[in-house]
């Protein structure tokens, strides 16, 4: 795959069986709307046009759009993208995301699509275990995980054996779901201001914290939110909620 002209290593999925194993953990029917990153030479492409109703494929590389454009010749339900997905609009109707990202690409593309108007209802995307873990705040919330929680819920459905890619992935590799919430817990409107707010704070490993609030102002907000985590003591997702909503009102 290229992502803005840059050819990145890839690790394919390329057993049918696995993949339609994976299509069987998501809820993609025929009335489904999907986008699919970087199809590569169509591996999970064909499935995913058995399973929904229209499948919108975006690659880059112009020499695998030839192959996919001769593979799936007459398949009505496709629509080829020549383009970088991280400058490709984003639909401005419903629709779902199911992909094997390049790993090294996986905090810009979660990034733009939590950071769009119009997140996806749900995604499926492949990537490495440290980061979904890390986009799921585990062992703790930091900018990537802060980011993303309010617009998605997630959950890893599925856990890859290394030799299930070619060629075969350094590290351990997941599938992380992510479910749009029904309301975010921060508007697209304030998504900015969070993102401000979250970048002055978690300067010099979350000192820059108190250089936006009092010690008073910042004990008030956790106990508003309730206790931290007590093994860790780390701030947990809806204190940095509250000590948001805190600053906002302190005029940050």
């Amino acid at each position: 795959m290229r992502v803005s002209g840059i050819r990145i290593p890839q690790n394919f999925l390329t057993s049918r069986r696995t993949i339609e194993r994976l299509l069987r953990l998501t809820n993609i029917s025929k009335n489904d709307h999907i986008v699919e990153i970087g199809p590569g030479k169509g591996h999970i492409t064909g499935p995913l046009l058995d399973a929904c109703g229209r499948l919108t494929a975006v690659e880059i590389d112009g020499g695998l759009c030839d192959i996919l454009e001769a593979k799936f010749q007459g398949r009505r339900n496709l629509a080829l993208r020549r383009a970088d997905f991280l400058k490709w609009p984003l639909p401005a109707s419903e629709y779902k995301v199911f992909a094997n990202i390049p790993f090294s690409r996986t905090t810009e593309i979660l990034r733009k699509l939590a950071g769009s108007r119009n997140p996806p209802a749900e995604a499926w995307l492949v990537m490495e275990k440290g980061a979904a873990k890390g986009f799921m705040g585990i062992p703790k919330e930091d900018r990537r995980s802060l980011m993303t929680k309010p617009v998605f819920d997630m959950e890893i459905v599925w856990r890859f054996r290394r030799e299930d890619f070619h060629p075969a992935p350094a590290a351990d590799a997941v599938l992380l779901h992510l479910k749009r919430k029904e309301r975010p817990d921060v508007p697209f409107g304030l998504r900015r201001e969070y993102e401000r707010f979250l970048t002055l704070a978690l300067r010099n490993n979350g000192l820059g914290l108190s250089r936006i609030l009092t010690k008073r102002q910042i004990a008030a907000a956790l106990r508003e939110a309730g206790e931290r985590d007590a093994r860790s003591g780390e701030i947990l997702y809806v204190q940095w909620l509250c000590l948001f909503r805190r600053a906002r009102e302190s005029g940050l």
